[in-house]
């Protein structure tokens, strides 16, 4: 059921409110307010916005709408409109009555060369090359051709693989997805088939020799896994120096073509003491590499490395970089991932064995009710605070200091209050349920719309503490409902 929160933006969308529009759009995009994720409802409510963004600007101006029209990502009313559509994944709403303009606002994103290109750019490599979109790439065509867009699907396919060779080659967030989606492209003729399906059945090594020479990424890793007895295949010969530079020059070769698999293998090469090129600096840039492209053994080795020199590191909260590696190991299912992971992280799952658990009970139904009980938004505030320290098991210190902003990180929070008392040491604790990220998501958009000094000094916030907590044992231990105005 649709909180109260949830339908008030809903009626002010309805009645044209732009910010109500590009929050019920976010809602859809972001399940908030316990909204199912529906990408073409958002689509079509950044539609709306869109639209009266530019009605109003031409009724306020109607000469603006020459300079509208041909560059509207130019226009900075109109750029957070066009960051959310980026965020959307276009494939999943062609069969919105938005699609039409979703398809020609990520074609404008994607050509304005702009922070959110990047983005959008994917989102049209994902509709347009991904061999799991084969289904809507035979109806995109047929939908182009009625829009008179003047243009066809195959320049378009032309335009995406030229963005995807640039993602591929950048250094983004899309750069590993870009590769992966290379490597599946690539040609894939009956000769290569011929020779590596050789290979599978019969084990014929000269036709998976061939198939590496034709240019086969999986020929070339196989080749390359054999001639180092990576494979299991015992062999005098691949124990010299001389199988093991030929092991190393194709597994080079896939790697180029983004294989994680070949530069782990070559991480594992450099290592070797027989090995003439033997480079432990070399050995280390290719299991990072590896684990850079999701590699899990790779993953757990650079986490491991990492917190064994900790103390040697820079970062301003140390194991924070071996935590997040040793994290996405274990979430990949490394057994010794688990036991490292609760060496560098804390973990408080059950918040009923916290000390502040009643409290944040309270809290809870303070801001339930906050409407009716008209709280200050300091008040507010300090209810999140408590909720969040009974959820990761905070000290009173920490509770009052920590920055509520900047505690998330994508696998734990990070609780650093030396800004105020230097000698307390951060800590870092593993966020293990969803009640915890839905918790730490409430309490961020609270604070991010708050005035940073709103909650004052450490003195204040303690006097404010002190008010709040007797507040919410008095009203809500026996009757939240009769609770009287704070």
């Amino acid at each position: 059921m649709a909180s109260r929160e949830f339908l008030k933006i809903l009626r002010s969308a309805r009645l044209g409110d732009v910010s109500a529009q590009q929050q019920l759009a976010s809602a859809y995009l972001s399940g908030s307010f316990n909204t199912p994720i529906q990408p073409s409802n958002a689509l079509i409510w950044l539609e709306k916005s869109y639209f009266s963004i530019t009605n109003q600007l031409l009724s306020n101006n109607p000469s603006s709408e020459a300079e509208i029209s041909p560059d509207v990502i130019g226009v900075p009313e109109l750029q957070g409109v066009f960051e959310q559509i980026a965020t959307i994944p276009l494939a999943e709403t062609f069969n919105s009555p938005a699609f039409k303009f979703g398809w020609e606002s990520f074609w404008r994103i994607a050509e304005a060369n702009t922070e959110t290109s990047y983005a959008a750019r994917w989102q049209l490599i994902d509709l347009l090359l991904n061999p799991s979109r084969s289904e809507l790439q035979t109806t995109l065509p047929e939908w182009i051709s009625k829009q008179d867009l003047r243009t066809d699907f195959s320049s378009l396919e032309t335009k995406a693989k030229h963005y995807l060779i640039e993602l591929a080659e950048s250094e983004s967030i899309f750069t590993t997805p870009a590769k992966d989606l290379l490597i599946k492209l690539q040609p894939k003729n009956e000769a290569l088939s011929s020779l590596w399906d050789s290979w599978l059945t019969n084990n014929n090594e000269s036709a998976l020799i061939q198939a590496a020479e034709l240019g086969l990424t999986v020929a070339k890793l196989t080749l390359g896994l054999r001639l180092a007895q990576f494979d299991g295949v015992s062999s005098e010969t691949s124990k010299s120096n001389a199988s093991l530079k030929k092991a190393a020059y194709w597994l080079e070769l896939a790697a180029k073509d983004g294989d994680r698999d070949a530069w782990f293998a070559l991480g594992e090469i450099y290592r070797r003491p027989q090995f003439s090129g033997y480079n432990a600096a070399e050995s280390d840039r290719c299991f990072d590499r590896a684990a850079d492209l999701g590699h899990a053994q790779a993953q757990f080795r650079k986490g491991a490395n990492l917190w064994r020199k900790r103390e040697k590191s820079e970062e301003k909260v140390r194991g924070l970089q071996a935590s997040y590696w040793v994290w996405q190991a274990h979430q990949q299912g490394v057994a010794e991932a688990k036991e490292l992971l609760g060496k560098i992280l804390e973990s408080t799952p059950n918040p009923k064995m916290n000390d502040w658990y009643e409290l944040a009970l309270y809290a809870e139904r303070a801001l339930d009710h906050h409407a009716e009980y008209k709280l200050d938004e300091e008040w507010l505030l300090m209810c999140h605070r408590l909720i969040i320290a009974n959820q990761f098991n905070l000290s009173k210190a920490e509770l009052l200091l920590c920055e509520v902003g900047q505690l998330q990180h994508e696998h734990c929070v990070v609780v650093d209050i030396r800004w105020e008392l230097p000698k307390i040491l951060p800590r870092l604790i593993q966020i293990d349920t969803i009640q915890q990220r839905r918790t730490l998501l409430a309490a961020g958009k609270a604070f991010a719309s708050a005035e940073s000094e709103i909650e004052g000094n450490l003195r204040q916030r303690r006097y404010r503490f002190d008010r709040v907590t007797a507040w919410l044992t008095s009203n809500f231990t026996k009757s939240p409902v009769t609770a009287e105005t704070a």
